[in-house]
């Protein structure tokens, strides 16, 4: 079947229901544990990809509070196809559609953290611990990183630490070491999707927080022949 074929077969079946593809799309984002791709949801709702995205841009802004209007496609055609009101327009939504992690995912807005914040119970999530902090941002700033190295650059065993971050889905498994055989772990897509980032590249940067050690990065590079 071509695309152009599952465009339409897809887009119809999903215009039959309530709210058409729109509220189709916003049902599967409401669901979704962890951010999708717009590939995957095209597959998901057995249309293209550009009818995701131009679903996704609408659904965007139309949560921040700005008329419902998506690029890239003719608007009257797109208003028409997708039952799209051109003058739809609110005030922000609580909630806002993000591209994280290299997928689409709903999340409360940023803004409302602290009233968010009041109604999640104190303990009501494990938080991680000191220890966890500690050793989740080693692994971060110097993966893929065996235990042994952690444990060295802390000055303490890390074992039951990196088996909580694992269970955690915040590292994995990223094979072994050449030469010694070790295990070695990096940063998982929902380590991302937490931090807000879409890669560990927009992690901060270390170096302005850390005076007089300049040149850090000769030292490592020296320390590893």
């Amino acid at each position: 079947m071509s695309e152009q074929e599952t465009d339409g077969d897809g887009l119809a079946e999903l215009e039959a229901l309530p709210g058409g593809a729109r509220a189709a799309l916003e049902a599967v984002l409401m669901v979704i544990d962890e951010p999708a791709t717009a590939e995957e949801l095209a597959a998901g709702l057995n249309v293209t990809v550009a009818v995701v995205e131009d679903l996704l841009a609408g659904l965007r802004q139309e949560y921040s509070g700005y008329t419902v209007k998506a690029p890239g496609r003719d608007a009257d055609d797109l208003h028409g196809e997708l039952n799209i009101d051109a003058s739809a327009s609110a005030a922000p939504r609580g909630f806002e559609l993000r591209n994280v992690a290299g997928g689409w995912r709903i999340y409360s807005r940023a803004e409302f953290a602290d009233v968010v914040g009041r109604f999640v119970l104190e303990g009501q999530t494990a938080r991680l611990t000191q220890a966890a902090l500690e050793t989740m941002a080693v692994i971060a700033y110097r993966q893929p990183v065996s235990r042994a190295r952690v444990s060295a650059i802390r000055g303490v065993n890390v074992d039951s630490v990196v088996r909580t971050l694992v269970q955690r889905g915040l590292i994995e498994n990223s094979g072994t070491d050449s030469e010694s055989g070790a295990v070695l772990y990096r940063t998982t897509s929902y380590f991302l999707e937490r931090m807000g980032i879409g890669s560990v590249a927009e992690l901060p940067q270390l170096s302005p927080h850390l005076p007089g050690l300049e040149g850090i990065e000769e030292f490592l590079d020296a320390e590893r022949m």
